[in-house]
């Protein structure tokens, strides 16, 4: 391998922080994310082959900052799932519905309980 050559990446997870912990993990799941263990105040998540860690940790600051960006096949069926689990009233969260953006994606938003940022979009195909 050269000198300019870069090393391959496997994957790269994020640290979610949560105020309440289980709170989080809860909602997590009812999202739609599969808990895959939970050790330590690290619990791994993941749908797909997409993964995160939520963190037993919390400076709010640091977490009204923190965005995730999460890229799907259908954000309109991520939507109804948020509506059909009734997520906005369980777990007192906030979201903005479907919208198409000039960027070329259908997206939408959605607090965590501990006020993470989810932008939750599929990529419009390109006409023509």
């Amino acid at each position: 391998m050269s000198a300019d050559a870069v090393p391959g990446v496997v994957e790269i997870k994020a640290f979610v922080p949560a105020k309440d912990f289980a709170l989080s993990i809860a909602f997590y799941q009812d999202l739609g994310f599969t808990l895959a263990s939970n050790e330590d105040g690290i619990a791994y998540f993941f749908c797909g082959e997409s993964s995160f860690l939520l963190q037993d940790f919390y400076v709010q600051t640091h977490a009204e900052n923190f965005m995730m960006h999460l890229l799907v096949d259908d954000a309109l069926a991520w939507w109804d799932r948020v509506q059909a689990q009734r997520l906005t009233e369980r777990y007192a969260v906030q979201t903005t519905p479907p919208a198409e953006r000039p960027w070329g994606m259908v997206d939408f938003t959605l607090t965590d309980p501990t006020g993470v940022l989810w932008r939750i979009a599929h990529n419009i195909p390109r006409r023509g």
